[in-house]
C-alpha cells in the first residue's frame, strides 16, 4: 500500500507542480551486499557459512516454487540513473528482466549451491514461509527499453557468484559477524 501511495503522490506531483518526477518500479534484485533478510541473500550467507565451516551443511529455505523476475542490483541502478537523465516526467517505468522463463526460487537457490563443492542439505522452514505469496511475479520492462534504452546485462548466474563472494568475504573480514551495515 506505501508503494501505491508513494507512486500517485509523485505522479500528482509532476502533474501540479511541473516537477521532473519519474517513478520505477524494481522487480526483485539482489546482487553483492544485498541483506540477508532476503531470500536468495540468506541462502548465500548460509551457503558461505557452510563454505567455512561454521554451519551444518544445511540450507533452511521457505517457499522454492514462487517464480521471481530476477535483475541484478547493478542493472537496477543504471536503470535508476537512465530513468533520471531520459524518462519522461510523470511516466512509471518497471525495471525487470520481463523473461517469461523467470526461475522459480528453487532455480536461484540451486544455482548457489552448485557454487560449493560442499554437499548441502535443503531443509525447508516453516518460519520462513509466508501466510500468502505471489506464485508468479514477472514484470513487463517494454517502456524502459523503448525509451530509456535500458536492458538488464548481468546475467543471475553471475549476480549469484558475486553475492555469494561477497558473503565470504565479508564473514571472514568480520569473524563471521554480520556487519551492522548490512
Amino acid at each position: 500500500m506505501s508503494k501505491v501511495a508513494a507512486d500517485l503522490l509523485a505522479r500528482q506531483y509532476a502533474a501540479s507542480y511541473g516537477l521532473h518526477v519519474v517513478v520505477t518500479r524494481a522487480f526483485n534484485h539482489c546482487g553483492p551486499r544485498r541483506g540477508h533478510v532476503f531470500a536468495e541473500s540468506d541462502w548465500a550467507r548460509q551457503i558461505a557459512r557452510i563454505e567455512l565451516g561454521e554451519q551444518l551443511p544445511v540450507v533452511a529455505h521457505g517457499n522454492l516454487d514462487a517464480i521471481r523476475d530476477y535483475t541484478d542490483v547493478r542493472d537496477i541502478v543504471r536503470g535508476y540513473v537512465l530513468a533520471l537523465e531520459r524518462g519522461e516526467s510523470g511516466a512509471v517505468y518497471n525495471l525487470c528482466s520481463g523473461a517469461s522463463s523467470s526461475p522459480t526460487m528453487r532455480l536461484v537457490l540451486e544455482g548457489l549451491c552448485a557454487l560449493t563443492k560442499k554437499t548441502v542439505v535443503l531443509r525447508q522452514d516453516p518460519e520462513r514461509m509466508r501466510p500468502s505469496d505471489v506464485l508468479r511475479l514477472i514484470g513487463d520492462g517494454t517502456r524502459a527499453r523503448r525509451e530509456l534504452g535500458w536492458t538488464p546485462l548481468i546475467p543471475l548466474a553471475t549476480t549469484l557468484e558475486d553475492l555469494l563472494s561477497y558473503w565470504l568475504s565479508t564473514l571472514r573480514a568480520t569473524g563471521s559477524k554480520i556487519p551492522e551495515t548490512v
